[in-house]
Formats: structure tokens, sequence, C-alpha cells
């Protein structure tokens, strides 16, 4: 089968800058690549198993994707110190509440942060979705062979077969992400055959 990429750039005119990324963690210094805003969805036919992301939330406890099972699933990759995050916070908790208890469930994976920034992050915001951490960055890696976040924020979308369908580079808002869920869960609509 032919496999397709089809890209989509963002253009958010006046808010440019949220979609610059970040470009330094000021705890370690520690370079990585900034987000353009662009945002690519593969095809049904091109999309692999994305892994399993599991670990300790911010309360301590234990959270996996695979609790998730059947869901879509919107991981997004963000950190207290970025921007950038903290410009997309509203966007990501307004699809959390637009698609609460229509099977999408937003995760955080909070990258290279101290517990305290993170947890003082969530409550001045007002994030409701749960995040697990990821210090150093290793369960990001576990993307490398679908669509890796290659940028602080990412956003990482997964069908409800459990595939890795979507992938957001830089600041995302709100009608982007809801229209690559709409489209995904349009798509589970679709009988087979």
């Amino acid at each position: 089968m032919r496999r397709r990429i089809v890209h989509i750039a963002i253009f958010l005119g006046a808010g440019a800058l949220a979609i610059t990324g970040c470009s330094a963690d000021p705890a370690t210094d520690a370079g990585f690549v900034s987000g353009d805003g662009s945002v690519t969805i593969l095809d049904p036919d091109a999309r692999l198993p994305a892994p399993v992301v599991s670990g300790t939330n911010l309360e301590g406890q234990q959270l996996s994707t695979a609790d998730f099972s059947g869901e879509i699933i919107v991981l997004n990759v963000w950190a207290s110190w970025c921007a950038p995050c903290r410009a997309e916070a509203p966007a990501l908790e307004a699809v959390a509440a637009e698609y609460a208890d229509q099977g999408v469930q937003l995760i955080g994976l909070n990258t290279r942060d101290s517990n305290a920034s993170a947890i003082n992050f969530i409550k001045n915001y007002g994030v409701s979705f749960p995040s697990i951490v990821d210090t150093d960055g290793r369960l990001q890696l576990l993307f490398n062979d679908t669509l890796p976040p290659q940028a602080i924020p990412s956003t990482i979308v997964i069908d409800q077969g459990g595939k890795v369908a979507a992938r957001a580079l830089g600041a995302v808002d709100s009608s982007t992400l809801s229209a690559i869920v709409d489209q995904l869960k349009s798509e589970s609509a679709v009988p087979n055959g």
C-alpha cells in the first residue's frame, strides 16, 4: 500500500510567538529543537502501533496509556518553564472539556521539570487532565519509530486502534486539535470493508 503523509502548516498570525517553542531548559541548559507549528496526520494504512507510555503521575500514582485502550489519546509533551506550553494550556484544557465522556483522553508528559514547578503549573493554568512524569525525556524516545515529539511542546495523537495518527510540533490551538480528534472519531464511525 502506498503511504501518504499529509502535512498541514498552522499559521497563528499574532500568536506566532506561541509556536516558536522553547530554546533551552534553564534547569539544565540542555538545548533542543523548537517547534515550527507543523501538523502531520498519517493515513490509517501508514500508522504504526503506539508504544505504551507509563510512569508515575504528578501525585505519585501509576498512570499508563494502556489504561485508555480503545480511546483517542492526546499526549502532550510540556514543561512548566516553557512559554509556549503556558500559552497552549488553555487550548488543551478546552479540548479536554469539549471531549469529556466522548472516548478522548488527554495526558500530559511532563519533561525536564521539577515536580513542584509542574504542580504549580497545573494549579495556575487550571489543567484537569493527568500528566506522566518524564524527568529525563526517556519516555519521549519511545516514539522514535513513529512520529517523535521533536520539540517542547509537542502533541501526539493516538487513534482508537492504538496507533500513532498525528503529531503537532510546537503549541497547538484548540481548533486544530479538535479537527484532528474529529477526523479520528469519524474514521472509527466508518465500517470496515
